[in-house]
C-alpha cells in the first residue's frame, strides 16, 4: 500500500531525515517509533506533501506520490490527524470534520458524517460546540474523525495518545482498534508503543531521522 524508500529531507538547512524507509501494507497497522525531534511528524508530513523530500521515493498503491500536491493525496483517500490536532478553533465541531470533504470531489459528506457519528457517536452530541470550547481530549478525538473521514484507505495518526487523559486514551485506542482487520491501513507514529503495541503488525525505530538497525 505505502512504500517510502531512502526519504531524505532537510528543514531550513538542518537535516531532518537521512534516508528513513518504510513500508505499510494493505489493511495492516504499522508503528513507526521514535523519541521526540527523530524525524517522526516529519516524516508523516513528508507522506502528506507538507514537506518536500529531496531525494528517495514514496509511492502510494502504485502511484509515485512525490509528484502530486498535498490535496491531491488526500484526495487517494490518506487522512492526517497531526500531534496538534490543526483545528480551526471557531468552528464547530462538524465544520472541521467537514473542512476536507468540502474541497473532495468524489467523497459525499452525508455518508461520511454519518460513518463518523456512527463510530463516533460522542461527537454528534457535540457537533454545533466550536472547536476552542474543547478540551484536549476532545479536540483529538475529532481530529481524529477528520482524518478518517477522508482516510479511506490510509491514516497517518502523530502521537494520537500523547497529552490525553486515561479515559479518552482509552476511547482513542478502542476507535483505532476498531479500525483493525478492515481495507484501511493506518501508520502509527508514537515515542512509544504503550499504548499500541497489540494493534500494530510491524514498527519500524527511527533515530536522528534514519532507520535505527
Amino acid at each position: 500500500m505505502l512504500h517510502a524508500q531512502d526519504i531524505h529531507v532537510s528543514i531550513q538547512s538542518v537535516v531532518a531525515l537521512r534516508g528513513l524507509s518504510l513500508q505499510v501494507a494493505d489493511g495492516s497497522m504499522v508503528g513507526l517509533v521514535g523519541r521526540n525531534g527523530a524525524g517522526k511528524t516529519t516524516m508523516l508530513r513528508t507522506i502528506m506533501g507538507h514537506l518536500k523530500s529531496t531525494q528517495g521515493r514514496i509511492s502510494f498503491d502504485g502511484q509515485e506520490l512525490t509528484r502530486l500536491h498535498a490535496h491531491e493525496r488526500a484526495a487517494l483517500g490518506i487522512g492526517y490527524m497531526p500531534e496538534d490536532r490543526g483545528l480551526v478553533p471557531e468552528l464547530s465541531v462538524e465544520e472541521n470534520i467537514l473542512v476536507p470533504l468540502w474541497v473532495s470531489k468524489t467523497l459525499k459528506s452525508e455518508a461520511r458524517l454519518e460513518f463518523i457519528y456512527e463510530v463516533l457517536p460522542e461527537l454528534k452530541d457535540m457537533r454545533d460546540r466550536r472547536a476552542m470550547l474543547l478540551s484536549g481530549g476532545q479536540q483529538k478525538l475529532v481530529a481524529l474523525a477528520r482524518a478518517m473521514a477522508v482516510g479511506t484507505r490510509l491514516l497517518l495518526l502523530d502521537e494520537p495518545f500523547e497529552g490525553v487523559a486515561p479515559a479518552l486514551s482509552k476511547r482513542l485506542g478502542d476507535v483505532i482498534a476498531g479500525l483493525k482487520g478492515s481495507h484501511v491501513s493506518v501508520l502509527i507514529a508514537q515515542s512509544d508503543l504503550n499504548h499500541s503495541r497489540k494493534l500494530v503488525d510491524a514498527e519500524f525505530e527511527v533515530e536522528r531521522g534514519a532507520n535505527l538497525a
